[in-house]
């Protein structure tokens, strides 16, 4: 099944983006025990501090499906954030798609 890659930024103060981000957790965790293969989390710069975005990486049976569940997405859904999907197309290199706990 295809891989996707969504990236997002936030559009509002952190204070403002919190309670949503809580909410994306539990969509998150609730998907994945549904079996859905996706995992979340921030982007950070050189020290590892987060930068006001994140990286949602997910399998989906195509661009369609993937954009869907994305909407469902409360961070999406709240509109605290600019996000962009794109698909992705290993073309170099192995890279183990373990998305743990």
């Amino acid at each position: 099944m295809p891989w996707f890659i969504k990236t997002e930024t936030f559009r509002v103060p952190h204070a403002e983006v919190r309670p949503h981000l809580e909410a994306h957790r539990a969509w998150v965790a609730q998907q994945r025990a549904r079996g859905v293969r996706l995992s979340s989390g921030y982007l950070v710069d050189g020290e590892g501090r987060p930068g006001g975005g994140g990286l949602l990486l997910l399998q989906a049976a195509d661009y369609a499906s993937a954009a869907a569940l994305v909407r469902q997405d409360p961070i999406v859904a709240s509109g605290c954030v600019d996000w962009q999907l794109q698909g992705w197309l290993p073309a170099v290199g192995d890279l183990a798609t373990d998305l743990g706990d």
